[in-house]
């Protein structure tokens, strides 16, 4: 089917594409670059223009509000069967990486990435949970979080508020942490119960003196920095789980000390499952999640080279195409 655009987020990881030198992006995600000029943006968000004829008119029609699970799998390995395409055993397309993606005025997509947008979401908050936002629940979701716990979320950049704010709508108790005292003071107004500005005190000590010494049963590092992943694992409790959302980069651990005799448990979260991204939207509807808040700088796409190196200096927050 064919999407016309109408919100188109930039995240993170597009800076790796946009940065030089040329391919090192893909050689770091274990992809294979064949040189051919790609469309970005990852984060798309609009209605459907066209339909293929064989699209199932009950599921999907010109009009509809939609948002993207970004991966397009073979449909038939065991992964893409479970609603995780991102891992196809054959190989995934991703749009914005190695397919055409949502920073044009229409898009290209496969009936089965497309998911329905309530008419209470905003199309730039569709845009967000197609990654950053996605990325976000996906993640609490693997922590297995519930308001019976105290979590602390390292990196309040779009991913780490956006788990800030999906963490207190769950009832858990949050610790908010980043280099950035700003950022980290906006995370109260994202629900935090606590804010830690890593430059003026040591996160883990911080940690310890909010939590009577014990640590937080669960921690997420959104930084991908080696300090973020650290202090997520040294501030956690024993029997405690850590999750990692943060790519690339890499993690020192006293394994010991750290791990084996906390009995800690470390997983990692790879985005959103598809088949968890309708919940992801709904219950952004059910709690009025003010995602839209995580926006601080509005484009169009005639203003791409503009946006892009001003985004480039991550001075700002987050950015978003808007048509």
């Amino acid at each position: 089917m064919v999407l016309e655009i109408k919100a188109s987020g930039m995240c993170g990881s597009d800076l790796k594409l946009y940065r030089p030198p040329a391919g090192a992006a893909f050689k770091a995600l274990g992809l294979v670059d064949n040189g051919e000029p790609v469309i970005a943006g990852h984060e798309p968000c609009g209605v459907i223009a066209a339909v293929g004829k064989d699209v199932d008119p009950r599921t999907a029609k010109v009009g509809d509000r939609v948002t993207l699970h970004h991966y397009r799998g073979c449909m038939t390995c065991a992964e893409c069967r479970s609603g995780w395409t991102q891992m196809c055993e054959r190989t995934a397309t991703i749009y914005g990486v190695t397919g055409h993606g949502g920073h044009a005025p229409y898009m290209r997509a496969a009936a089965e990435t497309v998911f329905a947008l309530p008419d209470e979401v905003s199309f730039s908050t569709g845009a967000a949970i197609s990654c950053g936002t996605g990325t976000a629940y996906g993640a609490l979701l693997r922590l297995d979080l519930s308001a019976r716990d105290t979590i602390a979320i390292i990196g309040q950049g779009p991913v780490g508020l956006s788990a800030t704010q999906f963490a207190s709508a769950m009832g858990a108790k949050v610790i908010a942490v980043d280099v950035s005292a700003d950022r980290a003071a906006l995370a109260t107004e994202f629900g935090a119960a606590h804010a830690i500005d890593s430059t003026a005190e040591d996160p883990v000590e911080a940690i310890m003196a909010l939590t009577g010494g014990k640590g937080v049963n669960k921690a997420l590092d959104t930084s991908g920095a080696p300090a973020g992943r650290l202090a997520a694992v040294r501030g956690a409790a024993r029997w405690g789980t850590v999750c990692l959302v943060g790519e690339g980069g890499e993690m020192t651990l006293n394994v010991s000390i750290d791990v084996i005799r906390k009995q800690l448990t470390i997983v990692g979260s790879w985005t959103v499952n598809s088949a968890k991204l309708a919940d992801c939207i709904r219950f952004i509807a059910d709690h009025g999640l003010e995602v839209d808040k995580l926006f601080t700088d509005v484009w169009k796409f005639e203003q791409a080279e503009e946006a892009y190196k001003a985004f480039d200096k991550q001075a700002s927050g987050k950015g978003v195409f808007l048509n």
